[in-house]
């Protein structure tokens, strides 16, 4: 491992700057790692809309993963927008690669509207090639019932659910629930993280904040469930701090406490 571990964000990218790997990169500053990049697709989006995105090619998804690997090297993935079908295979082959670096998966398949984000097809892949590669998958609750093809339910029955089918371990995460806290299970210990719930005026980019500081933990050699404590708190308070002023909806998280005096 390099003196400054190396984290890489296999992601979509947000020109609003406001998710994807542009909150990645923040994140991965604020807790002291080297972020990089293999971008999945890209998106026109602002604070208000989606108004295109466009899905790169799987050869050029395995590429930059190849030329970070080969030249700079990686000590933990965190995976978030992947897109497709054929996204997903060619982010699966990209994590030969990275052997035995971990893998934290931040499963983006269901809108803050409730709209499937992922068609049947690309949500079966997901679950066959990459749920049984991570370390850590980081559903919210939406999501994890989507993984699960069950109703949302009881987050520790659904964090049971989504662990059957492979993540070594699986965190529910709590910002979508009235309750804010977090369900950590690895098979053995099911474990509540518990977080402060702050107004969501500024909460974009909350989800692939936490997934990426959960990935520098493990990048900087924490315990899975240590490194979950650490994301929820790096979450949190991103979602404390975050920019309202920023664009005319719903504002990013601040993971680096920018305009705090």
């Amino acid at each position: 491992m390099s003196a400054v571990p190396r984290v890489l964000s296999i992601a979509g990218s947000d020109s609003g700057g406001g998710a994807g790997i542009q909150a990645d990169l923040k994140a991965m500053a604020r807790c002291g790692v080297h972020g990089m990049t293999a971008v999945t697709a890209v998106t026109a989006q602002n604070t208000v809309a989606v108004t295109a995105v466009h899905s790169l090619p799987a050869a050029v998804i395995v590429e930059q993963v190849r030329a970070v690997v080969e030249d700079i090297g990686v000590d933990a993935v965190k995976i978030g927008m992947v897109g497709s079908a054929e996204a997903v295979r060619a982010v699966s082959d990209s994590l030969d690669l990275v052997r035995p670096s971990p893998v934290v998966l931040d499963p983006v398949m269901v809108a803050e509207s409730g709209a499937r984000l992922l068609d049947p097809e690309a949500e079966q892949a997901l679950r066959d090639l990459l749920l049984p590669r991570a370390a850590v998958v980081t559903p919210n609750l939406a999501e994890a019932a989507a993984l699960a093809g069950a109703e949302r339910g009881d987050p520790e029955g659904l964090a049971r659910a989504v662990h059957r089918l492979g993540p070594a371990a699986v965190v529910v995460t709590g910002g979508h629930r009235d309750y804010a806290a977090d369900v950590f299970f690895d098979g053995d210990r099911l474990e509540e993280i518990p977080g402060e719930r702050y107004p969501v005026g500024a909460a974009h980019g909350s989800g692939c904040t936490h997934s990426s500081a959960l990935a520098a933990g493990l990048a900087r050699g924490m315990e899975p469930l240590e490194a979950a404590r650490m994301a929820r708190e790096v979450a949190g308070e991103s979602v404390r701090d975050g920019l309202r002023e920023i664009g005319r909806g719903a504002g990013p998280v601040n993971a680096l406490g920018l305009g705090r005096s």
